[in-house]
Formats: structure tokens, C-alpha cells, sequence
């Protein structure tokens, strides 16, 4: 179904846009195919309706096949330096070049100082800016895996004696462990913690639009249901059907896909235009619960 996303962005377009018609280049411009809508190609280069209108000098929302328009927009984004920040990892962490940070910026050697606020200029979306997560994943905790080695304790054993008296005392002490029936009262909890946990991006919708249907791709009517909850999926990554819980939205059903979205991406369905600006675009965690 036809559905709008609504983003809520602080970063500042740098770029002046042109009209469509102009021929298509590279990957700057894209050629309006037939079917497509301003919506579409907005989620497609990761830009919002808004910016490609203004990238493009429009009025309104109408286009039309073979129409060229400009796709790549610059964003500016700001990073305030950090104790033990360096010019390369700042570069390293938003994907950009020391050089092009010296030169956005006006500075005449790498010296850099904390509280020291920094522009970044970015083209189309910045998700690639949140990459330094892989960086923990160095794991130091397996080195501690040697632990194994204390076991050669073999030497100790020649007392055989000793062995059996030892075991009689942990038999005995077996009992002792039985007050876990307390964690069965916590059913809700684990069953929110269980299954399939995923970090996703998420915008939201709302069939109250100019050509929306309201019908889901496994045909649930949403204008007739404004309350339920639903979201958006990609099929390959959660599967249609699937209950998910949604951090921030609650518990929802897989029931709806989108043209956007692909791999780790959702949106989320809301009764009015309003609840979904407010939403915008998010990071947030979800877990498939069947």
C-alpha cells in the first residue's frame, strides 16, 4: 500500500537544487520511472520529500515520467570533540577524510581541542555514521578462555580419600538451592525478552493520504482499525505474521511491507499525520516474538 514517512532531521541541506529535465549524470541525478512517486524516491536515496523538493526547486508533489531530478543532497552534521578525540578518528567514525574535515572546517594543521565543534558534510542519508559499534567486538573476554589450563589439577587428586568425603557435602548441600521457584513469577518479562532480537531503523505511516488504500499487504484494513498495531517489515529479515515487540510503540503484527523497506528497516503504522512527524526517524530495538 501507498504510505508517507514523515522525518523530523537537525541538519542544514548545503546543496541548491535544480529543476527536473535537466539530463541525468552520474549518480547525482535520478530519471522519474512510471509508477514512481516523490515519496518513493525520497526513501530510496535515504532524503525526505522535503529536500528533494527544495534540491529541485518544487512546488508541489507532482512528477512525471523521464523527469530528471537531483538526488544528491549534502547534509551537515556537527561532532564536538571529545578528550582523546584525533582528526582520524573523527574521520574514521562519520566516513570521511582528514583532509575533507581540515578543509570543511578552515584548520591549518591536526590540532584539535576538546569542546572544539566540528561541521561534517555528508551526501544523501548519514546512517553510515553510526559505525563505530563494531568496535567493541575486539573480545578481550575470549583471551580469558586459558581458564581451562587451572584444570590440570590432577596432582591434587592422589587423595582419593578426600574426593568422597567432598561429594557426600555437595549432595547434601543440593537442597539448599530450591527457593528459584520464585522466578516463575516473572512470565511477562521472559516473554518479552525471548526470541529473535534486532536494532532497526524506523520511521512511521499513516493511511490517511491522498491515494492510500488503508489495506496492508496481508489486508488489514487500517482505516477501519486506526488503533491496530502494525508495522511494515522486509519479509527476508521478519517474517509476515510475525508478532514483534517495537521499543516505543509496544507489541505489534508483521502485517504490511514497503517499496523502502529493505534489510534492518520497519515502519511503524499511526492514525494520524501528526503522530507520525512526531515519531520521525529512529533507531530502535525490536524482538520477534514468534
Amino acid at each position: 500500500m501507498k504510505k508517507f514517512i514523515f522525518t523530523l532531521g537537525t541538519t542544514a541541506i548545503l546543496s541548491a537544487g535544480f529543476a527536473g529535465g535537466a539530463s541525468a549524470s552520474g549518480n547525482d541525478t535520478y530519471q522519474v520511472q512510471k509508477g514512481d512517486t516523490l515519496w518513493s524516491i525520497a526513501q530510496n536515496h535515504d532524503v525526505s520529500v522535503d529536500e528533494l523538493k527544495d534540491a529541485n526547486n518544487l512546488t508541489s508533489t507532482i512528477i512525471h515520467p523521464e523527469q530528471n531530478l537531483n538526488v544528491s543532497i549534502i547534509k551537515e552534521i556537527t561532532h564536538k570533540v571529545e578528550r582523546g578525540d584525533t582528526l582520524w578518528s573523527i574521520s574514521q567514525k562519520y566516513g570521511v577524510t582528514v583532509e575533507q574535515i581540515k578543509a570543511w572546517n578552515g584548520l591549518g594543521n591536526d590540532l584539535i581541542i576538546p569542546g572544539q565543534v566540528f561541521a561534517i558534510e555528508t551526501s544523501g542519508g548519514s546512517q553510515a555514521v553510526a559505525q563505530p559499534a563494531p568496535a567493541p567486538k575486539a573480545e578481550p573476554v575470549q583471551e580469558a578462555a586459558p581458564a581451562p589450563a587451572p584444570k590440570e589439577e590432577p596432582a591434587e587428586q592422589p587423595a582419593p580419600e578426600a574426593e568422597q568425603k567432598q561429594e557426600p557435602a555437595q549432595e547434601a548441600a543440593a537442597p539448599a538451592p530450591q527457593p528459584e521457584p520464585a522466578k516463575e513469577e516473572q512470565p511477562a518479562e521472559q516473554s518479552q525478552q525471548s526470541g529473535k532480537q534486532l536494532t532497526v531503523e524506523a520511521t512511521a505511516y499513516t493511511a490517511s493520504c491522498e491515494g492510500c488504500s488503508g489495506v496492508t499487504a496481508t489486508g488489514v484494513d487500517l482505516k477501519a482499525n486506526p488503533n491496530q498495531k502494525v508495522i511494515a517489515v522486509d519479509p527476508s529479515v521478519i517474517p509476515l505474521g510475525s508478532k514483534v515487540h517495537v521499543e516505543g510503540y509496544g507489541e505489534a503484527i508483521a502485517a504490511d511491507t514497503g517499496g523502502a523497506i529493505k534489510g534492518n528497516k520497519i515502519d511503524v503504522f499511526v492514525p494520524a499525520q501528526a503522530d507520525a512527524e512526531q515519531w520521525g526517524r529512529k533507531t530502535v530495538n525490536i524482538t520477534v516474538l514468534d
